[in-house]
């Protein structure tokens, strides 16, 4: 199997330097292509970028985009944080929280923060650890994806390490995907599955 692998997870770098890891990839489920990545810097949690295909240089072990660190940090923001009000009471939730004007919430109130997928119109997050179901159960979770590079269609699911059946890899068809959240699902069994012909893909920590 010659086409590049996504696995998520991986470290991406830009021309000068790292810019952070791959925390899940962007499809549109319809044409079933990859049409983004989304990169989040280490530590930095909800900066996350959404990263067009156009700037992916090279995937495989890692990821090397076509810009800068500065250019990476002006790309459209790939997750929102919304802060909404809280309770640390135990059976209180925040629908029960007021805060009173012109002074601060009480011991037992707090925010919670909520971050949400920012992507375009009709296309979906796939993250590492997304479970994967046959038609009789589940399988495994997802690993990452390959991808043509001639037209950036998804041409298999890798299955995470530490599925069913303790092969090195598992690659499913995309054409057995037949839904892709909030889980992936098949249209194949789990028999079917592991009848599939093995793949060597190396890991990043291979």
């Amino acid at each position: 199997m010659d086409e590049p692998h996504f696995t998520i997870g991986v470290t991406a770098r830009c021309s000068d330097g790292e810019c952070g890891a791959v925390i899940r990839v962007v499809i549109d489920p319809v044409a079933r292509k990859l049409t983004h990545i989304v990169v989040e810097p280490r530590h930095r949690l909800g900066l996350a970028r959404l990263v067009p295909l156009d700037l992916v240089e090279s995937s495989n072990d890692e990821v090397t985009l076509r810009c800068s660190v500065d250019e990476f940090d002006k790309l459209d923001i790939a997750e929102e944080t919304d802060f909404l009000p809280g309770t640390a009471y135990e059976g209180y939730g925040g629908q029960f929280v007021m805060p009173l004007p012109y002074l601060p919430l009480g011991p037992g109130s707090t925010t919670l923060p909520v971050t949400y997928d920012k992507l375009p119109l009709g296309e979906v997050g796939v993250r590492r650890g997304v479970p994967v179901h046959a038609t009789d159960g589940e399988i495994g979770k997802v690993q990452g994806l390959v991808i043509d590079p001639a037209d950036h269609g998804v041409t298999h699911v890798l299955l995470q390490e530490g599925h069913l059946w303790g092969r090195e890899e598992v690659a499913i068809p995309i054409s057995a995907v037949v839904e892709f959240k909030p889980e992936m699902r098949l249209s194949m069994t789990k028999q079917e599955v592991r009848d599939l012909p093995a793949v060597d893909i190396g890991h990043p920590d291979d």
